[in-house]
């Protein structure tokens, strides 16, 4: 039992930290942050950090790294702006447009990364310069305003249903999403067990989903007392239940636990290495381009220097929510949970008037600490 929770230490505490830094704040801001239209208000502008953090824990399983999301979420955001306007308005059109380069994004990185063998690094990082210098190019160095205000209901819109008051669903929404995670879970636990697994006592494993479904049930009411379900929590929702079952419960899915884990070993034991890890970086650019979109619809706008050091944020998560340096290991709920973490400490900070040089030093503490205490788990270990 004790190897178990030695196992999972990191899984459980990052939990308590999101919990203490919110209360911290909370006391240093007279609980501010805890009213129904801040939570509504973090949510929202952290939304895109989210969507990144998703794709960037499979990239980081695999033990590669991408540092070119904030580029990408750059160019693609600006491609959805630049289409949506040529299209009188055809928010199809410019979700298509946008997805597209995304992908197109993350199938050239990744067949460089993948099949060539160039560093996951140094590709990433060219990308980085290459498509903020396309971004430049596309938008004339110049923000490109939108046509009207639908774009904006994409990020700033709420779920207004005709059939049932937007609080009251939103109360309605949180009982379904977190009883959907809390099957999930079961069968996750169900499979592990079946296949000689390690797995949580049970004891351990109901305090960790009441504890989980207070949190989201928390943060559901919180919608219902402000203005309802915002549309991101929405997309947000659906990637969560997607790729943790993809994950979870996909020979794809497990295929890049296997990489990250052992590289060779996976290959011996039959698995296109290069495919998936080629998958992996398609998948990342699709989710940068969903972050890119979000950030338009943000600032009602698309700017060229969108994106600037969302990659900082967007690798912070995903360490603070349990991944680890090495490859291997690593959730989606984990990332979700870490965004969650860098997005209360810069909402605290704000509510704080603190400067943004102070907020980056911050950020960056936060950041070493992560990895830190990721290497020190490891050696233990070992």
């Amino acid at each position: 039992m004790f190897k178990i929770i030695k196992q999972n230490q990191k899984h459980f505490s990052m939990y308590m930290v999101l919990l203490l830094i919110f209360t911290a704040f909370g006391f240093m801001t007279d609980f501010v942050n805890f009213t129904p239209r801040n939570i509504t208000n973090l949510v929202i502008q952290n939304s895109y950090i989210l969507v990144l953090a998703i794709g960037m824990v499979l990239v980081i399983i695999t033990g590669k790294i991408d540092l070119s999301v904030g580029a990408t979420v750059a160019f693609t955001g600006a491609m959805a702006a630049i289409v949506y306007n040529a299209t009188n308005g055809s928010m199809l059109l410019s979700l298509a447009a946008c997805m597209l380069a995304g992908a197109a994004i993350g199938a050239f990185q990744g067949y460089w990364v993948a099949y060539l063998k160039v560093p996951a690094f140094i590709v990433t990082l060219a990308g980085m310069l290459g498509f903020r210098g396309l971004t430049y190019v596309l938008t004339s160095i110049k923000p490109v305003g939108l046509m009207d205000d639908e774009f904006k209901k994409v990020a700033s819109g709420f779920i207004e249903p005709s059939f049932m008051d937007g609080k009251v669903l939103a109360l309605v929404v949180g009982v379904v999403f977190l009883l959907i995670m809390v099957v999930m879970d079961i069968q996750n636990r169900r499979t592990r067990s079946r296949l000689g697994f390690d797995v949580l006592p049970m004891s351990l494993f109901i305090v960790k989903n009441v504890f989980i479904s207070v949190i989201i049930f928390w943060l559901f009411y919180k919608f219902s007392m402000d203005r309802g379900i915002p549309n991101v929590i929405v997309i947000i929702g659906l990637l969560v239940i997607a790729f943790t079952f993809m994950m979870n419960n996909t020979v794809f899915g497990r295929s890049i636990y296997a990489i990250g884990g052992n590289a060779k070993s996976a290959k011996l034991s039959g698995i296109n290495a290069e495919r998936v890890e080629f998958y992996v970086f398609v998948i990342m650019g699709v989710m940068a381009a969903i972050s890119g979109l979000i950030f338009t619809a943000y600032m009602n706008q698309a700017m060229p220097q969108a994106g600037n050091m969302f990659e900082l944020d967007a690798i912070s998560s995903v360490f603070i929510g349990g991944a680890s340096a090495t490859g291997g290991v690593g959730t989606i709920i984990g990332s979700v949970i870490g965004g969650l973490v860098m997005g209360v400490i810069n909402n605290g900070m704000s509510l704080m008037n603190m400067g943004a040089e102070y907020q980056l030093v911050v950020k960056a503490l936060v950041l070493l600490l992560a990895v830190w205490y990721d290497l020190q788990n490891n050696k233990k270990s070992a």
